[in-house]
C-alpha cells in the first residue's frame, strides 16, 4: 500500500521504518518538501522511502498517519488539504498535549471531546481512525517486546471498513488477535 506518515519526530519515524520494514511504499510528510530530517530519513530507508510536503505525500497515498503533535494536527492536515484527505483512512495517532504552561502537560482536547473528533470534524470526508496513541513508539510497532507479553490497543472511529483496514496494519506490527491465545494469557472469548 502507498501511505503517508505526516510527522518527522520520533513517532513518524517509527511508524514509518516498520511500514517499509513490513513492504509499504511511505512517504514522509513534513511542512515543506526538503525538509532535512524528512530526506535523511527517506536516504537511510531504502526503496519504497520518499519524503514531501504534507500534500505531496498525502496526495501519493491510500492511507494517511497523522504523526505530528496534537497542538498543530489541524494546521499540520490543512496543508495536506481537504481533497487530498477525503475518502482515505486517516490514522490518527496524536495527543493533544499542551505544553504552554510547562511540565507536566495539560490537554488542549479533553472530557467532552478528542483531537479525533475534532479532526474528523475538521475533515468530513476523512476515515479518521484513532489508535497507537497511548503507548511509546518502539510499543507501537513492535507490541510483543515486552516480557510480559501480549498487549491489548484500541481501535475507535465511525467507520467500520477504515478499522478494518487498519486492524491489518497492527497485524503487520505484531498486535495479535484478540481471540488467539498469547505467550503468559489463557484464550479469551470474543466480545460480543
Amino acid at each position: 500500500m502507498k501511505i503517508a506518515v505526516l510527522g518527522t519526530g520520533m513517532v513518524g519515524h517509527a511508524l514509518a521504518d516498520k511500514l517499509i520494514a513490513v513492504g509499504h511504499e511511505v512517504m514522509m510528510g513534513s511542512r515543506e518538501a526538503g525538509n532535512p530530517k524528512g530526506t535523511a530519513w527517506a536516504a537511510q530507508a531504502g526503496p519504497g522511502a520518499s519524503s514531501g510536503s504534507f500534500a505531496q505525500a498525502a496526495a501519493m497515498a491510500e492511507i494517511v498517519v497523522n504523526a505530528t503533535p496534537g497542538m498543530v494536527s489541524l494546521a499540520a492536515l490543512s496543508e495536506a488539504g481537504d481533497a487530498n484527505l477525503a475518502g482515505k483512512v486517516l490514522v490518527d495517532v496524536s495527543n493533544p498535549l499542551d505544553f504552554s504552561a510547562g511540565f507536566p502537560p495539560s490537554l488542549s482536547v479533553c472530557n467532552t471531546d478528542s483531537i479525533a473528533e475534532t479532526i474528523q470534524r475538521a475533515f468530513p470526508e476523512a476515515r479518521v481512525v484513532k489508535t497507537l496513541n497511548t503507548l511509546t513508539a518502539p510499543l507501537m510497532v513492535d507490541p510483543l517486546r515486552l516480557a510480559e507479553g501480549a498487549h491489548d490497543v484500541f481501535v475507535a472511529g465511525d467507520d467500520d471498513g477504515a478499522k478494518a483496514t487498519v486492524v491489518r496494519l497492527l497485524r503487520e506490527f505484531g498486535w495479535l488477535p484478540e481471540t488467539y491465545p498469547r505467550p503468559g494469557r489463557p484464550r479469551r472469548r470474543p466480545r460480543s
